[in-house]
This record gives structure tokens, sequence and C-alpha cells, in this order.
């Protein structure tokens, strides 16, 4: 079999699905679709450089997303279409995909557009395609780990989940590279979590509960909560968890900054001085970090474990999983975008092979556990498990 992709997004992770459609997908065409032609081009032209002699072909369009009619020709003959455009356009898409009767998923961050692509379920269903939201890193790969875990015990009861995208040394004032769009990040820094504890949902404050993390590969880091990497899990699994938690990871002193520049104002959307001046501080913020975080010359890693608890068979059992990833020098890409965009070109491939049913559905009930790991490889993304 061979189908044909649309990748909303030809920036960094859009352009690594691409690539691992094209290599792992049995795609016949990729389509590039981006609001500036020229960086679809700009894409379309790496990838043939980068998959020499593939049969895939690559088809860069313009395409703002806001625009329906831009969209629907955006999707002409595709089985699936992943979104690596904001997370703020993915209920748009996944309803424009529906209308055209392709597959949808996304790399998603913010769990109230998530659960806006959920409703379009019996929509999905009647139109005979799934839609698979939050399918990246974290929520993502996490994620996925985390069914598996759970689905590999008669009685699983924790689950937890650490992940981070760091460089592969502390650089700058917050230690920290940009790896991703800075309103990602943003998204993720403030607000609430929603965790399992107690077998309930309960709300947690970002950058709180601070705790220490250890790896092989690095000295102390440091984990805290952060919003969005639990994605629909404590909903799916209350009832069967007692606790399910998400917490990012990075090197130690960076959350303390971070606290200190929301506690000042400068992640505020909106603020009034007292002699009535108006400012858009984050707006500065945005355009600070992009200009002082960029640090090309400095490699980033991706880390991410994943802790399971409970028993099997009558006997206490836990598994950890854990992937350490970086940047590949062969292909340009970096360790952020590979375990951000293969995972997810992975369930698309899923979707565009008919292995998930028909619908909106969360990852973790509708993306078969034990398959979605066994084909991992393929991706280039490994995953030690161990029972510690």
């Amino acid at each position: 079999m061979s189908y044909t992709y649309t990748v909303f997004g030809a920036g960094r992770q859009g352009v690594a699905a691409a690539y691992d459609f094209a290599k792992n997908g049995e795609a016949e065409l990729v389509r590039l679709a981006d609001s500036d032609e020229k960086v679809a081009e700009r894409a379309a032209k790496r990838l043939k450089k980068l998959l020499k002699g593939t049969r895939c072909k690559f088809e860069p369009v313009r395409c703002d997303v806001e625009k329906r009619k831009h969209v629907r020709d955006a999707l002409r003959g595709a089985q699936v279409a992943l979104s690596a455009a904001p997370y703020r356009f993915n209920a748009q898409l996944a309803e424009l995909c529906v209308e055209s009767k392709c597959s949808f998923l996304d790399l998603g961050g913010n769990t109230e557009v998530v659960r806006a692509e959920l409703k379009l379920h019996k929509r999905a269903k009647k139109a005979g395609v799934s839609i698979v939201p939050d399918c990246g890193l974290a929520p993502g790969l996490g994620n996925h780990l985390a069914a598996h875990g759970i689905a590999s015990m008669d009685t699983p009861r924790h689950a937890h989940v650490r992940c981070g995208g760091l460089p592969e040394k502390p650089v700058g004032p917050l230690g920290y590279k940009l790896v991703f769009n800075f309103y990602g990040l943003w998204n993720e820094y403030r607000g609430e979590a929603e965790f399992l504890r107690g077998g309930k949902r309960v709300r947690v404050p970002t950058l709180s509960e601070l705790e220490s993390f250890t790896t092989s590969h690095f000295g102390p880091l440091e984990a805290c909560v952060t919003s969005g990497g639990t994605s629909t899990c404590p909903e799916s699994w209350e009832g069967v968890l007692e606790s399910f938690d998400y917490k990012t990871i990075r090197y130690p002193g960076h959350w303390a900054q971070i606290r200190t520049l929301f506690e000042l104002g400068f992640m505020d959307e909106h603020f009034e001085a007292a002699d009535g001046a108006e400012f858009e501080p984050v707006e500065l913020t945005r355009r600070l970090f992009e200009e002082r975080l960029k640090f090309p010359d400095v490699r980033d890693v991706v880390l991410l474990r994943v802790l399971v608890i409970g028993s099997h068979q009558g006997q206490p059992r836990a598994l950890q999983y854990d992937v350490f990833d970086s940047h590949d020098e062969t292909t340009g890409f970096s360790a952020m975008e590979r375990t951000t965009a293969f995972p997810a070109a992975l369930v698309g491939h899923f979707q565009a092979r008919g292995l998930i049913e028909p619908g909106a559905r969360p990852l973790e009930l509708c993306v078969p556990p034990q398959r979605y790991v066994d084909e991992l490889a393929l991706h280039g993304i490994v995953v030690q498990v161990r029972e510690p």
C-alpha cells in the first residue's frame, strides 16, 4: 500500500514528521502546507535531499489554516493529516478533516483544545475517519508508554511520567535552549495541571512541587509540574489508577528563575501601569527568548522516563521505560524534533493502515499499545524497559 499525507506546518516538527512518513509510513505523496510558501518549498527541497532516491513525492503548498478553502485544498486526496501548526488551530483543522473524510492527528499541548476535538467523535465515526489528538512527545510518547505499562498489569495503580528537552549542557541565564515554539512552552508553564490522586482528578498549580531527578546521562536535575503533559489520561484512567502525574525536567535553578519571571509579570499577556500605559509583556519575553536562547552551536537531548507500578498475577510489579535521544548529525534533526515527530508519524501510519477505529478518541484508548511499542524502534526511537 501507499498513502498520501498532509502536514500542516513546515517548521521543525512538521519537516521531521514528513521525513518519517516518507521513510517509514509507506507514503507516495507528502504535502507540506504552510502559510509561507517559501518555507514549504525549502522543506520539500531538504526532504528530497535527505531521502534521495525515494519514490515519495513532496508537494509544497501555501496554506493559511484559518482559511477553510486553503485547508480543504491541502487535504485533497490525503488519507491522513498531521497538524504541526500552533495548537489553537487543531480543533478547526480536525473538523475540516472530518468534512474531507481524512483522518487527523496533532502534536497537541492544550487539553481544552483536545476536548473540543474529541467532541467530533460521532461525526468522525460516521465519516469513517479517526481523530487522535496529543501525539507528540509529552503529551504523546510518554502517554503511549504509560498505556503499555498499564496494559501489562492485572492491577495497575500508579503511573508517573517525567520528560525534558534540554541542551547537552546548561547554557545561558536559564540553563535552557528554546527547542520548540515559545508559545507552546509558555502554555506549559502557566495555569494548572490535571493529575490523578487518590483515584480522583485534581488540579495542581504549574511551577510547583519541585523534585530531584537523576539519570545516568547527567548529574542532578529538577522536575516540576507543568500543564498539558497528562492530557486526557487522568480522565481515561479515573477509577483504574490511584495516581497519574507528569513533570518537566530541567537543569537545577531553571524553575526558580522561571517563577521569578512569572511573579514579575514578564509572562503576562497584558499589563496596565499606574500611569495608564499598557503593555504586552509576554510578547517582549517571546522576542527575547527567541533571540537570546537560540544557542545554534549547542545540541539538544531529550530525556523521558515513565514508571508504572501495580501488580500482576498476584505479585507486585513495576515497569520503567527510559528514552534518551540526541541530535542526529546525519539528518540534522534535533532530539526534540525526532522524539516529537517520529512517534506522531507512527500514529499517522496506524491511521492510514486502518489500525485505529473511526471516531475521535484519546490515544491511550485507541492506539494498540503493544504494536505501537514494537514499531517504535523502526522509527529510530529506542525505549529501554526494565523492572526496577
